[in-house]
């Protein structure tokens, strides 16, 4: 127990000992960071006088030098302003001087006025003068002509006409020489190597379709019981069918080349197989009429692939594949279009053109007539706002517009597309014309051509290709001669209609002649 306590007691000393220990130490260490605080203030304090005293000495060196240097600058200063007041004064002095020289001109040019005035006075006065005997000068000379003044003017004045027109007319037939011996024989050679590429057919125009039967007991069968077969066949195809007393004979007429065509097939077909009745005859209509529509289809896929000239909209191939059973003056549509594209795409290769684009334009310029059959319009007309609606060219657009000249042609394929369209209708064989409107047409040839002042007589010729115009030589000289060609040409172009050219010839013939005795 004892030593408990004394254990208790010495632990108790020993923190006591230590605690004073350790106050006596911190007291130490405290004084000692004191005397270093202490320190550091006085050398901080040392720091910032001197760096005090260093920042005054600065600031009046920059001041110094910031007063130095604008002194400097106010000087630089006034002796700009001196300089240039030095050269306003100079200004003033130069515009003084101006103004002294304007005034002195000024009045030069005053003197100089009432000069001219004083001179057009005097010529006012002369001149009225003059004229006074200039009047009388043409008094005297009325009398002696007996012919008015205005009189005269006008045969001066036709004199003169009469001069300017024969000049006129000499200059123009110059030029018109010069240019065609340049032009022909280049056009002839390309035309030419054109026409050699091209093979020609005759073709002949059809409205009607004959279709043979074998018996006449057959036309009973088609036309049925009070006419209910015939007449299912023409609401069917839209055709008229023509029963009448010719043996062995069923004509089918229709304006559509189309529906005659499907009439045709149909009807033939039901003839053979026997079975005619109004559900068959709507059967075999309908079906041919898809065959009919794939043949065309067919048609023009194989116009577009012989000529070569890429991909066109699948309606437009329709309307090209139509032309097939299209005819216009006994020429079939399609094989005109071909022709002309084939012959454009020889002129466009000869003149270094695109030739896949003329071939394309003439393919092209006669497709609304595969749309003027039921709608109303004409076929350039109606050709130039489908292809238009189907997204061809300008170019081809033109083409269309221009082959009839219905517009200016904008480009030389329209150009081309003219003249391939002109040796395609106008070949021997192309066409045929009924004998009437031949004999129609080289009278009224001859009868424009003898309405012209001068003419003596007019000849066509050449199957109207060609008219030729013979005239008094002693009313009409060698420069009218021209002008007549050129007058009677105008008037055909623009009262007649006719294919291909024609060729106007104006002949003046002098014949001298004397007896002897």
């Amino acid at each position: 127990m004892q030593s408990g306590v004394i254990i208790f007691l010495s632990l108790i000393a020993g923190l006591v000992v230590g605690i004073v220990v350790m106050f006596l130490i911190s007291k130490a260490g405290l004084n000692k960071d004191q005397q270093k605080a202490e320190k550091i203030l006085r050398d901080a304090q040392i720091e910032a006088d001197a760096k005090i005293k260093q920042a005054v000495l600065d600031g009046k060196t920059q001041a110094h030098e910031l007063r130095v240097e604008a002194e400097k600058e106010i000087k630089e200063k006034k002796q700009e302003a001196m300089n240039f007041e030095n050269k306003l004064i100079r200004k003033e002095d130069s515009l003084n001087f101006r103004d002294e020289a304007l005034a002195q001109k000024e009045r030069q040019v005053n003197d100089k006025m009432q000069k001219v005035t004083d001179k057009l006075s005097s010529l006012d006065a002369k001149e009225k003068k003059l004229q006074e005997q200039i009047d009388q000068q043409i008094v005297v000379l009325e009398g002696v002509a007996k012919m008015s003044s205005q009189d005269a003017k006008k045969e001066l004045f036709a004199v003169v006409e009469k001069k300017m027109e024969h000049e006129t007319i000499a200059y123009i037939k110059e030029k018109e020489d010069e240019a065609k011996s340049c032009a022909k024989e280049k056009a002839q050679n390309i035309i030419a190597l054109a026409i050699e590429r091209m093979a020609q057919q005759e073709t002949q125009e059809r409205t009607v379709s004959v279709v043979s039967i074998p018996s006449e007991e057959m036309k009973g069968r088609i036309i049925g019981r009070e006419g209910r077969n015939i007449r299912a066949f023409e609401t069917a195809t839209g055709v008229e069918l023509n029963i009448d007393d010719t043996p062995d004979v069923i004509t089918i007429t229709c304006f559509n080349p189309v529906r005659r065509e499907v009439a045709r097939l149909a009807l033939e077909h039901l003839i053979h197989d026997g079975r005619i009745q109004p559900g068959r005859i709507e059967e075999v209509v309908k079906k041919y009429q898809q065959e009919i529509d794939q043949e065309i289809m067919k048609a023009g896929e194989d116009a577009i692939f012989k000529l070569g000239i890429g991909r066109i909209d699948r309606e437009i191939v329709r309307l090209i594949g139509t032309l097939k059973y299209r005819y216009s003056y006994g020429q079939n549509a399609l094989q005109h279009s071909m022709e002309v594209a084939y012959l454009a795409g020889a002129m466009a290769a000869e003149l270094g053109l695109n030739q896949q684009m003329a071939k394309r334009a003439g393919l092209l310029h006669d497709i609304g007539k595969a749309l003027n059959i039921e709608q109303d319009g004409s076929h350039v007309e109606l050709g130039y706002k489908f292809c238009k609606k189907h997204g061809e060219k300008e170019i081809v657009l033109n083409a269309i517009q221009s082959h009839h000249g219905d517009v200016e042609p904008k480009f030389l394929t329209s150009h081309l597309v003219i003249a391939a369209d002109t040796i395609s209708a106008a070949r021997p064989g192309a066409r045929k014309e009924s004998a009437q409107a031949y004999i129609d047409r080289l009278e009224n040839l001859e009868k424009i051509a003898t309405e012209h002042e001068g003419v003596q007589n007019a000849y066509a010729i050449q199957a109207g290709r060609e008219i030729r115009v013979l005239v008094h030589p002693d009313q009409v000289d060698d420069l009218t001669c021209t002008k007549l060609a050129r007058e009677i040409r105008e008037q055909i172009e623009s009262e007649l209609t006719y294919p291909g050219q024609i060729k106007v010839n104006v002949i003046r013939e002098v014949r001298a002649q004397e007896i002897a005795k």
